[in-house]
């Protein structure tokens, strides 16, 4: 089976429809998956439910998809430093089913495993619990979180081999191996593909079956992947 499309248009052309639920890896902007959200953009596809960290920043990431007002609900833990999210959600243009970054992590994890909801104290308490069921254990007070399976996950790695074999790059990791896990359909966006046997069994982080599609993006731009460092005067 070719699991490898010529272009991140291509792998998404006949799976993505509106108003799905959607995962997309990454933390920031850190590992995510620059060439398939451009792709998404490009569909033209709207009311997506998306799964994320949070929206990118301002015309990068997620954020390229708020401002073309294609997503209606965001699930996310962090809503900062993109203005447009913050304008539309505050308008009520936006959906927003904020969720602790710890539990958003272990939905995601849990839909991966076949694991329908578990309990957690996280939100005890707060907006966070409003309208879901608790339950008590050992005298204490947990909340039910249901677990996320989206019908399409869209994430990054660094390299693949052509069964889809991944191997991530440091904290660009993040959400992404939740991400793919869960998704029904995971598409993933890769700087390297090498042959079957390549990455050592060692240094696959995610092994092929969870990876349905591959996308080659050699040169993303990576904006705040890298460490950078200021020189101090007189050092």
């Amino acid at each position: 089976m070719n699991k490898i499309y010529p272009s991140a248009q291509a792998a998404l052309a006949d799976i993505v429809k509106d108003g799905q639920l959607m995962a997309v890896g990454g933390f920031g902007l850190c590992g995510i998956p620059e060439a398939l959200i451009d792709a998404l953009r490009d569909s033209g596809i709207k009311d997506l439910t998306v799964i994320s960290n949070n929206a990118g920043v301002d015309d990068f990431g997620l954020g390229k998809l708020l401002k073309t007002r294609q997503i209606k609900k965001m699930i996310s833990s962090y809503v900062g430093e993109n203005k447009e999210f913050e304008r539309q959600y505050l308008a009520g243009e936006l959906e927003l089913e904020f969720t602790p970054q710890g539990t958003l992590a272990e939905r995601l994890r849990a839909g991966g495993a076949g694991i329908p909801a578990f309990y957690t104290r996280t939100g005890v308490g707060t907006l966070v619990a409003e309208g879901k069921e608790t339950k008590d254990f050992d005298g204490k007070t947990y909340v039910m979180e249901r677990a996320l399976v989206p019908d399409v996950s869209l994430v990054k790695a660094w390299r693949a081999d052509t069964s889809g074999n991944l191997q991530f790059r440091l904290t660009a990791r993040n959400f992404n191996p939740a991400a793919a896990m869960a998704g029904k359909i995971t598409v993933v966006e890769v700087e390297e593909i090498v042959p079957l046997g390549a990455i050592a069994p060692d240094d696959v982080h995610l092994p092929g079956i969870y990876a349905k599609r591959l996308v080659l993006n050699a040169t993303p731009e990576k904006r705040i992947e890298k460490r950078t460092i200021t020189e101090k005067s007189g050092a």
